[in-house]
């Protein structure tokens, strides 16, 4: 039976590094990190993402700040209150709420992003340095499941990973923190061979959005788990990509759902922001 990989003591570890790094930037430099998330529209879980974001970063000791524009706001205002953050001293990490209403090119609103004040990784340029295994802001939630797996003593170097899914949110990313960290990667998606595929893995990493999708037969014995899914079914059961049970059995650690990669995402974000703001310090 595998071990359960427990996010929320993960997260909360980091949270308290954070909170202590907070510390010592004021104390040293006078200096309070600032995260200003924005948010366009009335989206309900969005609303609920960002009130959780800013409650922990105020917690953390963070200048938190919550940017909402309304569902019928402009590609051009948002693009306008977008600048307004880039150029603001006091706001060191920046979030753009995904998803955004139709008239607004989320697109173009992250490119817009000074790579500097990044606080998801998601601009192009941090992407693009990703790519290259240089020094960037770090994707959350893919930067945090690397941080489960050093909080679980797996290192990646040699290993076979399989990750599927390849969205840039992701699949994609943590299939490149993977292949920097030395492992040998297949991204997988709708068009691959999955059972074959997944079943090679010593870590297998699911970021498919699927319920259930990947099954607990083709896990390999031993290998490692991280289901990033979390998906609602019709009874109101929360469950994962991963057929939990089943793959529990085979696998040698696993994460839950929820409890598992989930409270890594928010925690990763607060340190994002942090490093941005001490990077500041070095120019």
């Amino acid at each position: 039976m595998a071990t359960l990989i427990d996010g929320k003591a993960i997260a909360a570890k980091v949270r308290a590094e954070v909170a202590a790094g907070v510390a010592e930037m004021k104390a040293k430099h006078g200096l309070v990190p600032g995260l200003a998330v924005m948010r366009i529209g009335e989206d309900p879980a969005s609303k609920i993402y960002v009130t959780s974001k800013r409650k922990v970063a105020a917690e953390l000791g963070f200048h938190a700040l919550e940017v909402h524009l309304p569902e019928d706001v402009s590609h051009a205002v948002a693009l306008e209150r977008l600048q307004a953050l880039n150029v603001d001293p006091a706001i060191h990490g920046i979030l753009v709420q995904l998803p955004v209403p139709k008239q607004i090119d989320a697109d173009s609103l992250l490119a817009a992003l000074r790579p500097e004040k990044d606080a998801d990784g998601l601009n192009a340029v941090n992407a693009g340095l990703l790519a290259q295994g240089r020094e960037t802001t770090l994707p959350c939630t893919p930067w945090g499941v690397m941080r489960m797996l050093e909080e679980i003593g797996f290192n990646p170097m040699g290993k076979r990973a399989v990750v599927v899914g390849r969205s840039i949110l992701v699949g994609r990313p943590m299939a490149l923190m993977l292949v920097n960290a030395s492992a040998t990667v297949t991204i997988c998606h709708r068009k691959s061979n999955l059972p074959e595929e997944v079943a090679r893995g010593e870590l297998v990493v699911v970021a498919a959005g699927v319920p259930e999708l990947v099954k607990g037969a083709w896990i390999r014995p031993g290998a490692v788990v991280i289901d990033v899914g979390m998906n609602r079914l019709a009874d109101g059961k929360l469950v994962g990509d991963v057929e939990f049970a089943a793959a529990a059995e085979r696998a040698s650690a696993i994460t839950p759902v929820p409890g598992g990669v989930g409270p890594m995402t928010i925690a990763m974000l607060m340190k994002n922001a942090l490093q941005n703001a001490q990077r500041t310090l070095r120019r």
